[in-house]
């Protein structure tokens, strides 16, 4: 386990890229299997989770070969089916939530799909109904063995068929997608998640052949074709590094350039952060944070207190909610975060409290911030990361605190996160790692 110490009080200056978007990548990689040629996939970020993917990718035959830094090709002609089955798949899958979206792949291209119980941020329930009924609605047969805690789905012909999404899910409309680009039939799904990460994945298919219909809103048509081929795909600036680059800056009264951001596939997530007085400056494909003394809380038309809150796309993701949350401890004015996905998302903020945030937890979804105007710095402590997103706003007020900060459990940073502190450390931050 690896920890990270942090001499906070220093500003940051220069200019940063984001790697590529995480979520997107596991969805990319997952498709692969769905053809026996070559697949290049430009922009992998190389963090923990993704580099865990593309092992068991290469554990079931797959052939990964590394053509540069983020560039990989895959080429999934010889896949050893059962391999899924045994206790290696297991134990590694069992560890990585993203495994999840093996499931689609294996059963539109070799009919069978199997996955221990995926493991993954502890943020609240996260259910996996929504694959499993998509699954059977093609024709799939789906068997639950709670003695194991294990999945398995198996079918000798998907068949086209109207799907209602109970759950607005990327993954589980992912995995709707790539099952269905092999079914016989056509597929509509409706009530599907529209992230930039699903039309990726969507426009990705397109480039192999498939035949997809809406891509971008939430009724997707497809009609399933006989085989896909090869292509040549790269992935979009991650969003979440992104916001979280931009709250950085603020909270630390720097100016910072995040460059190659991926500006158009932004949506409202540069706007939500402008509510909390941050000034963001586009600049072609770049955004520059400028430095600001202070920032102030923006209150809805009548006076009220700004309430963010987070929301299936077009609306503000999730992932970002802790960084918002963080972001407004130093700011000027007050502001409700409602986390209304995840039910243990907002548990960290207890470490905040004890750094001398002013923050109200409500509920396990509510939180108000009372900001602090740096009337009241924070102070370094002692603490341990939960999960990625929650890792990184720590990170963020440690960064931003008097005196010396140490977080353990940072490889959860790392599951979400390439170099960070390289990066970070470039731009004039004072992080060192330590591995116990």
């Amino acid at each position: 386990m690896s920890s990270f110490v942090i001499e906070g009080g220093y500003t940051l200056r220069g200019a940063i890229e984001p790697q590529g978007a995480k979520n997107e990548a596991l969805q990319i990689l997952s498709a692969t299997l769905l053809t026996e040629e070559e697949v290049v996939v430009e922009n992998v970020p190389e963090i923990l989770d993704v580099l865990k993917l593309i092992e068991i990718l290469m554990d079931m035959g797959v052939e990964v070969k590394k053509i540069d830094r983020g560039t990989y090709s895959f080429c999934a002609r010889h896949i050893q089916t059962d391999y899924i089955f045994s206790p290696s798949f297991i134990e590694k899958a069992s560890r990585l939530r993203g495994s999840v979206m093996l499931l689609g792949p294996m059963l539109a291209r070799f009919g069978k799909g199997f996955i221990p119980k995926p493991g993954g941020d502890k943020i609240g329930r996260r259910r996996l109904d929504t694959h499993f009924l998509g699954f059977q609605k093609l024709g799939a047969a789906f068997d639950y063995d709670d003695t194991q805690e294990s999945y398995t789905v198996s079918a000798k012909n998907l068949k086209g068929g109207f799907v209602y999404m109970e759950e607005i899910s990327v993954t589980g409309t992912a995995n709707m997608i790539m099952a269905a680009a092999l079914a016989q039939g056509t597929t509509t799904l409706y009530n599907a998640a529209c992230e930039p990460y699903v039309q990726q994945l969507c426009r990705m298919l397109m480039a192999m052949g498939a035949r997809i219909e809406g891509v971008g809103s939430n009724l997707l048509t497809i009609h399933g074709v006989e085989q896909l081929g090869g292509c040549r795909h790269r992935c979009l600036p991650d969003m979440i590094e992104v916001g979280s680059f931009i709250g950085m800056a603020a909270l630390t009264q720097s100016e910072i350039t995040i460059t190659r951001a991926g500006v158009d596939h932004l949506g409202i997530i540069p706007r939500t952060f402008e509510k909390l007085g941050i000034i963001i400056v586009r600049n072609g494909d770049d955004l520059i944070i400028p430095q600001q003394k202070s920032y102030a809380i923006d209150t809805f038309i009548d006076g009220s207190i700004l309430t963010i809150y987070d929301a299936p796309w077009p609306g503000f993701t999730p992932d970002l909610i802790s960084i918002v949350l963080v972001t407004a401890i130093q700011a000027k004015g007050s502001v409700l975060i409602h986390q209304k996905m995840f039910e243990s998302r907002l548990f960290f903020v207890d470490k905040l409290i004890d750094m001398g945030a002013q923050i109200i937890l409500c509920d396990p979804h509510r939180a108000t911030v009372i900001g602090l105007d740096r009337r009241f710095p924070l102070r370094g402590i002692t603490m341990s990361s939960p999960d990625i997103r929650a890792g990184v706003a720590l990170l963020m007020a440690a960064m931003s605190a008097e005196g010396r900060s140490t977080i353990h459990n940072v490889d959860q940073i790392d599951r979400g996160y390439e170099r960070i502190e390289e990066r970070l450390n470039a731009l004039g931050a004072r992080i060192t790692r330590f591995s116990s």
